[in-house]
């Protein structure tokens, strides 16, 4: 059927010489990218095929070691991979899934392969930037906070101990509209809902924002390249503060 529709596409475009063919041709290979890239996305939505290897050949944790799992989007993604290759928290036993441009609502659907089956003791839940910023569609704070939510929840029936870390701000230095799509009182908005959230339910909160927040709100610029993620400065920052949480939950 795609084939039949990229051809009725093509004849469409080209009318009637080869003139016309000959410039619409880069158009159609466009859209032909594009169609690939919206069935691949209609069929693994949440992209649970992205570790699915990784985790049937991930082994079960030794006896008394402390497994933790870290669930997030790009800011997660990118920590320890590229020109962080090696540096996300060497010799401990913690595993990065992270995926760019996620939603808490694509997280919520792979948290049992992702989180769950790999039986950590501690998962670390980043997201919520990329809701915001209407990635996957309109969300509310109160459909990021569901998610949020429910994903802990998953979490403390598999007996697995929740740290819930807050968004981080960003600014335009970089890429003038960052600020727009990710609005500074919304990141506050469910910073403050997730800090009394984990108080209630006795999660370790992770308090990323404070440490990145400049006296105008927005992202310190020496601790990012772009405005968004953190640089490596920003990881060993990030590092430390995930250590204390991570330490804190196995307390308690």
């Amino acid at each position: 059927m795609k084939l039949l529709f990229l051809l009725f596409l093509t004849w469409l475009a080209c009318g009637p010489c080869l003139a016309q063919a000959s410039q619409a041709s880069p158009a159609l290979e466009l859209l032909a990218r594009r169609v690939d890239e919206d069935e691949k996305k209609l069929s693994d939505w949440a992209e649970l095929a992205r570790y699915r290897n990784d985790n049937a050949h991930l082994p079960a944790p030794r006896p008394g070691e402390s497994r933790v799992v870290f669930l997030g989007d790009s800011i997660t993604d990118f920590w320890g991979r590229g020109v962080e290759r090696g540096t996300f928290f060497p010799g401990k036993p913690y595993v990065n899934r992270g995926i760019s441009t996620q939603t808490t609502a694509q997280m919520l659907v792979r948290f049992r392969a992702d989180v769950a089956a790999l039986k950590p003791r501690v998962v670390v839940i980043l997201a919520g930037t990329n809701d915001i910023a209407g990635n996957t569609g309109p969300a509310t704070d109160g459909m990021i906070e569901d998610n949020l939510a429910s994903m802990s929840e998953i979490a403390q029936a598999n007996g697995i101990k929740v740290v819930l870390s807050s968004l981080l701000p960003v600014n335009d230095l970089f890429y003038p509209n960052e600020t727009e799509s990710r609005p500074q009182q919304r990141i506050r908005a469910i910073n403050n809902w997730l800090r009394d959230y984990a108080a209630v339910k006795g999660f370790a909160y992770l308090d990323y924002y404070g440490v990145f927040v400049d006296a105008n709100g927005l992202m310190k610029p020496d601790l990012s390249n772009d405005g968004l993620h953190p640089n490596t400065r920003g990881y060993r920052l990030m590092e430390s503060l995930a250590q204390q949480a991570i330490d804190q939950a196995l307390r308690h």
